[in-house]
């Protein structure tokens, strides 16, 4: 995989050989099938699945809600996954402020997507060209420790 900064919505960083890429239309049944393509590219018994799949839907969403996506146009979701890490890039048509992990009220029902993307995952970013935005996060495989012989 290459380091996420050097990925660009242009089309000028190919997606590797293994990578799902799928473009689905910006309207809310299609975080559904975000999530869906998730289980497709890792499988449900992948150490990260459960994570891969929440995270997505959140950046789904935001896309859906939060940008021109939402208004007509499409979002990208890419897969990648290499032996020690999975990255998921959420393109979009862009918004008029950048991605924000901000405070929210207890009572507020919303705003915790990216906040949930920073607490989960082991690095996030964002990148904005040409009008359009790419969220990335990278969850890392988790082993679980085999236990000792009693």
């Amino acid at each position: 995989m290459a380091p996420p900064d050097s990925h660009h919505v242009d089309g000028d960083d190919q997606p590797g050989p293994g990578d799902l890429v799928v473009r689905l239309p910006g309207v809310p049944s299609q975080v559904a099938r975000a999530r869906e393509l998730i289980t497709v590219a890792l499988g449900r018994d992948h150490p990260v699945h459960d994570d891969a799949v929440l995270l997505t839907s959140e950046l789904a969403t935001n896309a859906i809600l939060h940008t021109k996506s939402g208004a007509g146009g499409s979002f990208t979701v890419t897969v990648a996954s290499s032996e020690t890490a999975v990255r998921v890039l959420v393109s979009d048509g862009g918004s008029e402020e950048p991605p924000c992990v901000c405070g929210t009220a207890a009572q507020s029902t919303s705003g915790r997507g990216l906040p949930l993307v920073e607490a989960l995952s082991r690095r996030w970013g964002f990148t904005r060209e040409d009008g359009a935005t790419t969220v990335w996060f990278e969850l890392p495989h988790r082993r679980v420790p085999t236990p000792l012989p009693v």
